[in-house]
């Protein structure tokens, strides 16, 4: 594979965060000297998971690539006025480090406790705090019932994730990448090489490398290339409600239940997984009756939620692997200048930094020379082998 060629054309279909980080560390890479076109349908972002996201970030996974992942993806964060300034300005994606806590009756206790073996030789620094622990540090929170808790104490949190996105992109925009308003259709292909991204209507947009960052969009885009990508839409509603309840200190929490919630402002945020079938490809339709389950689940943990006042409601999509949930990363099996950036499962934005920078590093180096993501390649999914990560919300 020829690497760092003037001639080198890089087309990306998909401009939403993943396709964005990639055009960025690629058109700030010192050894790349081509160009970079991504194409996206909508710059409204109107559907894009980037846009609907609940946009955290976190440390305490089971996997240990997907901790790393998140290490550099907290450090770029903090760090993001000296990465993604354009021209003096600064982009603000009001970071808030207020950690994570997961919650385990003693079902799953033992899965927390090997989590935390696994993240804190990694050096993430999380805590299990037993009950009684759990009351003092957080009074508000209903206890009963649970066995013990991991509470993130550094590197986890919230962000602006529609931010985020647009900080990448006017970076990109300013390094010279080119963004294109159309649908991409699928990857015009020979002799075991991509050539050209084929658009709506037929057009065509030659290239030496081509990237699918196409969400939830991404499986269709594949058909024709002999790859089945497990990775389809999946509903997830966020929403947003008013309580006259006090939560000081409040981390993202993750109830037993499958409730997440966190504060925004002086609101909260929550959302929980489908009740029934989680269906592929759903209309982005609210499920107001999953909301009852959440209230029910809300007031059942923090006593203060019993009175509460839905504000607002979302549904945006998941790019669900259904394999494994985990990213599928990488050359496509039969055509190694196609590389996949696909099934994030709910953990794109922040997994978009280190993304960004590894497939970058792949075109510009033939290799991932900052941080291995090997494991995440799509060669498992012809083997039959998972990667499975425990801790999916």
């Amino acid at each position: 594979m020829n690497h760092a060629t003037h001639s080198q054309r890089v087309v990306i279909a998909g401009g939403g965060v993943m396709g964005s980080a990639i055009a960025y560390f690629l058109a700030s890479h010192p050894r790349f000297a081509g160009e970079v076109t991504v194409v996206e349908r909508d710059p409204t972002y109107a559907q894009a998971s980037s846009a609907l996201s609940a946009s955290s970030i976190r440390q305490q996974f089971s996997q240990p690539v997907n901790i790393a992942v998140s290490q550099f993806g907290i450090e770029f964060l903090r760090d993001i006025k000296e990465h993604l300034a354009v021209n003096g300005d600064v982009p603000d994606i009001g970071l808030t480090e207020r950690g994570y806590l997961y919650l385990a009756s003693e079902a799953g206790a033992d899965t927390l406790r090997e989590n935390h073996a696994t993240q804190r030789a990694m050096g993430v620094e999380v805590a299990l705090l037993a009950p009684d622990a759990l009351r003092q540090r957080f009074p508000w929170l209903h206890v009963d019932g649970l066995a013990l808790g991991s509470l993130g104490l550094r590197g986890e949190g919230w962000f602006d994730g529609y931010g985020l996105l647009m900080a990448f992109k006017q970076k990109a925009r300013s390094l010279g990448v080119k963004y294109v308003k159309a649908e991409a259709t699928g990857f015009a292909h020979g002799a075991g090489r991509v050539n050209a991204v084929t658009l709506q209507g037929g057009a065509q947009l030659p290239c030496d490398w081509a990237v699918n960052a196409a969400g939830a969009w991404a499986r269709p885009l594949l058909a024709g290339t002999g790859l089945d990508l497990p990775v389809y839409g999946r509903r997830r509603c966020v929403y947003a409600f008013a309580s006259p309840a006090k939560t000081p200190a409040c981390p993202l929490v993750i109830d037993t239940s499958g409730l997440w919630f966190r504060p925004e402002g002086e609101i909260w945020i929550c959302g929980l997984p489908p009740a029934g079938s989680d269906d592929n490809d759903a209309p982005l339709d609210v499920d107001h009756e999953l909301f009852d389950q959440a209230w029910l689940a809300l007031a059942h943990r923090v006593p203060g939620f019993e009175a509460l006042r839905l504000q607002r409601a979302w549904a945006g999509y998941y790019e669900y692997n259904t394999h494994d949930q985990n990213a599928l990363l990488g050359p496509h099996p039969s055509l190694p200048n196609l590389l996949l950036a696909n099934g994030f499962s709910g953990h794109g934005l922040q997994q978009s930094p280190a993304v960004g920078r590894g497939l970058a590093e792949w075109i510009c180096e033939g290799r991932y020379a900052s941080l291995d993501l090997s494991p995440l390649a799509v060669g498992r999914l012809l083997r039959g082998e998972a990667l499975v990560e425990k801790n999916v919300i």
